[in-house]
Formats: structure tokens, sequence, C-alpha cells
């Protein structure tokens, strides 16, 4: 790609109705740019239409370009954003002891796999900092009790702020967000859990399902909301056990799992491949 161009993402959704693409596509082709890539999904239950497309133009056509969209929008109901492909999401970790998901995610940040920047790394527990400070990532010990609470969350939101942070990712961090929290932070935050909720709350949930015979387990990766663990689903993924499969090995299953599964949901969400839906998604994967 020369320099005189620029790679962008638009993602935009309305009412469907005829004519959306071809008014999008028309008004990029007048300012002398081209689609790359393009996905859509038309929900039938809503009558609302989805797109994600990867548009290459001269970068001096941009901003008419954005002035069409503009005038697009208000014909046609448009709520749209427009990224430069090459800007990196900048995202924040949050983990509390378990490490699992936090050690898969920066393997993947230092391979490439995952095309981010991560300014930071929270914790209410010091356990991962040597690990955290070893990559060149500055940790950030932020402790926690019900008393705490609302000026841990404050000092959290003052670091998201500060950093220009996209994105926060739950990576195992075993704290409850309180409901203003979780609205500050509506479809910009990613939670993992093991899919046996509601069955086995609590602690050592795989003990409880090997107690009771479970044969599939499995992981889901979902938008953050104040109703606990039930916001809008990204990704989820299951692996059958059998009688012969023991508590701990049910731990290491679900612990590749949930790792694989939350990566997924990053790099879309960072790939900004998704959209919400309602209380669902559309991924555009």
């Amino acid at each position: 790609m020369a320099e005189t161009e620029r790679d962008l993402i638009l993602s935009f959704r309305c009412p469907d109705r005829p004519g959306i693409v071809a008014a999008v596509s028309s008004a990029l082709n007048a300012e002398g740019g081209d689609i790359r890539d393009a996905v859509s999904y038309g929900d039938e239950e809503t009558s609302i239409f989805f797109v994600r497309m990867h548009l290459r133009l001269p970068a001096a056509s941009e901003a008419a370009f954005r002035a069409a969209l503009g005038r697009i929008a208000r014909d046609m109901g448009l709520d749209w954003e427009m990224r430069d492909w090459r800007r990196k999401s900048r995202v924040l970790i949050a983990v509390s002891k378990f490490d699992h998901c936090l050690v898969d995610l920066l393997h993947r940040w230092k391979t490439g796999a995952l095309n981010v920047e991560i300014p930071a790394v929270v914790s209410n527990h010091e356990t991962t900092r040597d690990f955290v400070e070893w990559h060149g990532i500055p940790f950030h010990h932020l402790p926690v009790t019900e008393k705490t609470r609302a000026r841990q969350e404050a000092a959290l939101l003052g670091l998201i702020g500060e950093l220009k942070i996209d994105l926060v990712v739950l990576a195992r961090y075993m704290q409850v967000l309180s409901p203003e929290m979780c609205a500050r932070l509506a479809g910009k935050c990613i939670n993992i859990h093991h899919s046996f909720l509601p069955s086995f709350k609590g602690a050592r949930p795989y003990h409880q399902a090997h107690a009771r015979g479970v044969k599939l387990i499995g992981a889901t990766a979902h938008y953050v909301t104040s109703d606990l663990d039930h916001g809008p689903i990204i990704e989820q993924d299951v692996r059958r056990v059998s009688h012969a499969t023991s508590a701990r090995e049910m731990i290491a299953i679900g612990r590749e799992i949930e790792a694989s599964v939350l990566a997924r949901a990053v790099r879309w969400h960072t790939e900004h491949r998704i959209q919400l839906n309602g209380a669902k998604t559309v991924v555009f994967a």
C-alpha cells in the first residue's frame, strides 16, 4: 500500500432497506477508493443490517468520504465508525491469581498473533507482577475490599483514561465490577468464564462438575454488563470429557479452552469484527 493511501475499517448498522451498500460504494468510488473485503448480515428479527468493510482510498480523500458518509447516515439512519486499519488497539488486562489467560494473551501479543498494544496490566494481587514486568509491561497493583471498592474502581478508571485504553480484558479477574463501572465500560470490556454457569457457581467449579459427572466442559467470552456473567456472548467452545477424566484434568482442559476462547474474542474485537445486536453480538470472524 502506498503512503498516499489509507486502509480503513468501516463498520455500520442501520435499518434494513434496499440500496444501503450501493450508496456507500458509490460514495467510496467517487473519492477514488475501493472495497478490499466486505461482510454483511441482515437480522430478520430486528430488521437491522450490519456491515464491516475493509476500504482503501487516497489519504487526501478521507475527509470528503467521511462527509459523504455523514450525509448517507442522515438519509438512511447509519450508526457508523471508521478506523485506521494500522492503528493498534490499546488493551488493558486485569487479572487476579489465575494466570493462564494472561500468559496466553502476552504470548500472542509478543509473537504478533494479537496486533495490539498492552500499556498496562492491573491486578488485585501481586502474584503476576514478575511475569508481567519481565515482558516490559507496567504492572499496577490495585488491591480491593468491599470498603475500598469505589476508590479502587476510581483508580482503575483513572488509569484507563490516562493510558487512552480502548479495551479492558478481564483475564480471570475475580472481582465483580460495580454497575457504574460496567456502564462506563459498556461494549469495551470482555470477560471470560467457564461455561458451567449458572450450574456450578462459587469455588472449585471443576470439582463440582467432576462430582456430578459432567461430560462437556467449556468457556464463554462475553461483554461485561451489570447482569453478572450474562453480557452479550462473543465466543464459546467446549470439549468432551468422560467418566475417566479427573478433576485435575478437567481444570487443565478448562484453562486451555478459556485461554483460546478469550484470545479469539480479543482479536475479533480489536480487528473491529464485532457489533452489538441488543443482548447478542454479530461477529464477522
